[in-house]
């Protein structure tokens, strides 16, 4: 899958996107990632991306023209989804990475900054996401965990594809508690069905732990699922 992210800060990015299993599944080019700056694209000397807002009002807009040159200047994918990151967008979720990681090649990500951008820039978003119902100072954040959530269910990039089907939210509900050695650690221990080597017994028990964790920290799941 090929990423390329619209964004004025593309040293944001440098470090996340080479740590850890991210780095990994890009030196893997299980998927890969281009950064693209609008400032690159304009056409004055001073490389200006954002004025006034017609009609008044505080904080500075991104202009369109450097944004539209910039996506203009891409290859173009068969499947392909051109996202704007801004608060007004539809809430990342998991059902919305797993859409993206199986139904597209490439994802054209813009990032917002300032009071916001041009609404002409609307002409080329086919999609527009938020992070959560608050404002951040860029989309660079929300472009970053839209690449983590996706690249991650992507083949190849986590060990074990069978873990991918225990998480939070993949089957409607939170995930079960986990626990490693040692046994007993300052008088917590862990449940007596784990160490049983019974995996029918476990199974069961991961699973009641599943709903009773659902329930208390998260019921709308569980009503979104009974819709």
């Amino acid at each position: 899958m090929r990423f390329d992210v619209i964004t004025l800060f593309p040293n944001f990015f440098t470090t996340p996107l080479n740590s850890g299993l991210l780095g990994k599944a890009f030196d893997k080019n299980i998927a890969q990632v281009n950064l693209v700056n609008p400032r690159d694209y304009t056409t004055d000397k001073y490389q200006k991306v954002d004025d006034e807002s017609y009609g008044g009002g505080v904080g500075m807009v991104l202009k369109p023209e450097p944004i539209f040159a910039a996506v203009e200047s891409l290859p173009t994918l068969s499947q392909r989804e051109v996202i704007l990151l801004t608060p007004q967008g539809e809430r990342m979720e998991q059902g919305l990475f797993r859409e993206l990681a199986r139904d597209y090649e490439q994802l054209i990500l813009i990032c917002g900054h300032y009071e916001g951008i041009d609404e002409r820039v609307q002409y080329l978003v086919t999609r527009e996401v938020s992070l959560g119902d608050f404002v951040l100072t860029g989309g660079e954040i929300p472009a970053l965990a839209l690449i983590n959530g996706v690249v991650r269910l992507l083949p190849g990039t986590v060990g074990k594809a069978e873990s991918l089907k225990c998480e939070s939210f993949e089957s409607g509900l939170l995930d079960y508690p986990h626990y490693t050695r040692p046994a007993n650690f300052r008088g917590w221990k862990v449940p007596e069905v784990l160490l049983s080597g019974h995996h029918a017994e476990i199974t069961k028990w991961r699973y009641q732990q599943q709903i009773q964790r659902t329930k208390s920290r998260r019921p709308d799941l569980l009503k979104d699922d009974d819709n």
